[in-house]
């Protein structure tokens, strides 16, 4: 127990600038191109719901479970008031949370608790997985902590910093393009009841408005995230 303990309070070395400069570029790739995109968003999903599951647990509301589809998305079911400052907070948490989730990851990989942010993830996940309520969401959890376990488990501590960047870097580049999808949907029609649309019926700002702090959330963590990732002149600092 005291050795766990030590490893997770022990600051590791961060990588080489070009090994945290091609994890964003990887990153980036994976984002930015379709097909790697939709066979990787289904993570960002698990961390929109999570943020809608954890404020709802914060504000009170009645948590009655996660859903996780094939096609990438998915839906958390509360109950409680349907209006008021819970369920806006809720609604609020979703598309926000890949962001804010890469910028505490940012933060703690950065300093060198890599160990750390490995461990609050698996918690993360496995607490998760009590709240699914289907078939592929539970496969789904099953499959992300069980890769990340293994990887951490037997991959040398260098190995685990590089997958913790590549981690990060996606979340933080993978919350802004669901946002830019949903402004685009929304442009057409497409999603009348997206989280925005229903911010909009619940608060006096319209759902574009919405989408426009979520945007700018995304934006702030992304360079935030940036400027404690990318090893920089002290003078700069």
């Amino acid at each position: 127990m005291t050795e766990v303990w030590v490893t997770l309070t022990t600051a590791q070395p961060g990588p080489p600038a070009w090994v945290v400069l091609l994890s964003a570029l990887s990153a980036l790739s994976v984002v930015a191109w379709s097909t790697s995109w939709q066979l990787s968003r289904g993570l960002i999903t698990i961390a929109h719901e999570g943020g809608h599951a954890l404020m709802a647990l914060l504000t009170r509301r009645k948590l009655q479970g996660i859903r996780l589809h094939s096609d990438t998305s998915g839906v958390t079911l509360t109950r409680g008031r349907p209006t008021g400052p819970g369920m806006i907070l809720t609604a609020a948490a979703g598309y926000v949370a890949p962001s804010l989730l890469g910028l505490g990851g940012a933060w703690l990989t950065a300093s060198g608790y890599v160990a750390v942010l490995i461990a609050v993830v698996i918690v993360l996940l496995v607490c998760m997985l009590l709240l699914i309520r289907n078939l592929f969401g539970v496969v789904s959890l099953l499959a992300t902590g069980g890769a990340l376990a293994a990887l951490t488990w037997y991959a040398p501590p260098d190995v685990d910093a590089v997958i913790a960047y590549l981690a990060v870097w996606f979340l933080l580049f993978g919350g802004v393009r669901p946002i830019l999808e949903l402004r685009r949907k929304r442009r057409y029609g497409h999603v009348p009841d997206s989280d925005a649309d229903q911010l909009g019926r619940l608060t006096f700002l319209p759902a574009g408005v919405w989408v426009m702090l979520f945007l700018l959330v995304a934006a702030a963590s992304l360079a935030a995230g940036a400027y404690l990732l990318v090893p920089l002149p002290s003078g700069l600092r």
